[in-house]
């Protein structure tokens, strides 16, 4: 019989985005996202994708500088969340009870070992669409925008980390959550590290950091419904002045089509076709990729664009030269990397 603990997280819940550009960033993510605000505080606003059935996907919040604030993760029922917060506490990383907020119930926070903010619950208010946001059809959370992006639904998120190692155990043995595929390291250890908690592909993801930071964000990302949606958002965001950062074109790992931008505030943004390759088998198994294999590039032959492993926020005092000489191949990434370049 197959252990219960290793089903007790839904998905992931909400995801705090912290931006300098307040209202450049709530443009991007209201207009060009399509994206809805539900609620509103003098410090953040709440927005959500036409069909997420609870109540808010981002929570972007005012601040001095970029990057992830707290992430919620979802519990698949009340004993799912007790058994989760008993393996937190006995890890020594728990951060104790928060009162019922915007949108969801009681909620245990937590750090994993790198220090980024999380929390799990499982109480959860449902969104209730008004007359201007009902659907035609009862089985969808509210009303298909037509506009933008047309972002559906949260995808996954992707932290940069100061020990990938250390990361993934805490995900694989604390929260129980299931190895989809990884990067293994010329010296043993991982470069970087997938985790799944149903049949998607893959909900959390850890990078390594080349600065050794702790703590960073590497992107989050939403789903869409079809690849052309992704080539679509991509003239969308050229004619609106977005940095483009990388694609639309398709990952090895995961096979996941894929389009990076950077938000107003500094923040990557992926736009993810990830739905269509599910994990149906139970028992499938973690896929590890060698240094060697990794280094080859993406499915179809490109090589990773370099920012991709020097941009990461909260921006570093130097990120933006960091950047511009990576591009310029200026920045030898081997002296700082453990992954190479890709």
């Amino acid at each position: 019989m197959s252990d219960p603990a290793n089903n007790d997280l839904a998905h992931m819940g909400q995801v705090e985005l912290f931006t300098p550009k307040f209202d450049e960033s709530l443009w991007f993510f209201s207009e060009l996202c399509a994206m809805r605000v539900v609620a509103e505080t003098s410090e953040s606003a709440y927005l959500r994708c036409w069909d997420e059935y609870q109540n808010y996907t981002v929570k972007l919040t005012r601040s001095d500088t970029n990057g992830v604030g707290r992430t919620m993760f979802r519990a698949t029922s009340q004993e799912a969340l007790d058994r989760k917060v008993a393996a937190i506490t006995d890890a020594g990383l728990g951060l104790g009870w928060r009162d019922p907020e915007v949108g969801i119930g009681r909620s245990f926070a937590f750090t994993d070992p790198d220090g980024h903010a999380m929390a799990i619950h499982y109480d959860t208010e449902l969104y209730v669409p008004d007359e201007l946001d009902r659907p035609a059809l009862k089985n969808q959370a509210s009303r298909f925008p037509g506009r933008g992006v047309n972002t559906r639904r949260m995808d996954h998120i992707n932290y940069l980390c100061s020990d990938v190692n250390a990361n993934g155990e805490f995900w694989r043995d604390v929260m129980r959550s299931r190895e989809s595929e990884r990067v293994r390291l010329d010296d043993g250890g991982f470069g970087a590290w997938w985790f799944r908690f149903a049949q998607k592909s893959y909900d959390v993801v850890y990078s390594a950091d080349f600065s050794g930071a702790k703590a960073r964000f590497h992107h989050f990302a939403f789903a869409t419904d079809t690849r052309e949606d992704i080539l679509k958002a991509a003239d969308i965001f050229l004619e609106n002045g977005i940095h483009i950062e990388y694609g639309p074109y398709k990952h090895a790992i995961n096979q996941t089509f894929f389009l990076y931008v950077w938000e107003p505030g500094g923040n990557r943004i992926e736009f993810a076709n990830a739905g269509a390759r599910l994990l149906m088998d139970p028992d499938w198994p973690v896929v590890e990729w060698t240094q060697a294999e990794r280094a080859k590039g993406q499915a179809w032959g490109a090589k990773t664009i370099p920012t991709f492993h020097t941009h990461g926020t909260p921006s570093l005092p130097n990120q933006e030269q960091i950047d511009a000489a990576a591009l310029a191949g200026e920045f030898d990434l081997d002296k700082h990397l453990e992954v190479p370049v890709s």
